[in-house]
């Protein structure tokens, strides 16, 4: 039987897990098994950079901290090791890095399942979230859709001042001899 201490020690990991999960936007949930601590090391580097926030995670933790929400579906997942990308602004960010690093590795390292916006996803939903362009992307391919059509006012205003101008000097020329 556990001690009292143990218990409670507990009760906050499984709060906290509960937490991160609450607050994200997104995640994935990875079973990594026989990654070396190089790959280890990159990938969490990578994970850092990108605002995603990573850990290892018991089973039976992360079936309490998902247990009575809409993620209650992980559960069925949550074999074998076990760890979790979660991102709080990011819907594609954890899904991009973890499916680029299960292609390199293979079988060492496996996406078991995801969630956004408390939905479970599926292998195939994680990995099409992946294939989705970034936030910044978006954002920046949103700006060109709207730059086009002032840059082309623009372009067309000039053009037109450069023929009234070539035309003046034509007529210049043309008086002067």
């Amino acid at each position: 039987m556990p001690s009292e201490k143990t218990i409670a020690k507990k009760k906050q990991i499984v709060e906290a897990l509960a937490s991160k999960i609450a607050e994200a936007t997104a995640g994935v949930v990875v079973d990594y098994k026989g990654i070396t601590v190089a790959e280890d090391t990159k990938l969490r580097a990578e994970m850092r950079e990108a605002n995603v926030e990573y850990f290892v995670a018991k089973n039976t933790l992360l079936k309490l901290a998902t247990k009575d929400t809409e993620l209650a579906g992980l559960s069925e997942v949550l074999e074998g090791t076990t760890s979790v990308a979660v991102c709080k602004n990011d819907y594609v960010a954890a899904a991009k890095i973890v499916a680029k690093y299960a292609e390199e590795l293979g079988e060492r390292f496996n996406i078991k399942a995801g969630f956004a916006d408390g939905k479970v996803l599926s292998v195939a939903e994680v990995n099409a979230f992946a294939k989705l362009p970034s936030r910044e992307e978006l954002v920046a391919s949103a700006l060109r859709g709207l730059n086009a059509p002032i840059s082309g006012f623009a372009n067309v205003l000039s053009a037109n001042l450069r023929g009234l101008a070539v035309a003046l000097n034509a007529i210049a020329e043309k008086k002067s001899a």
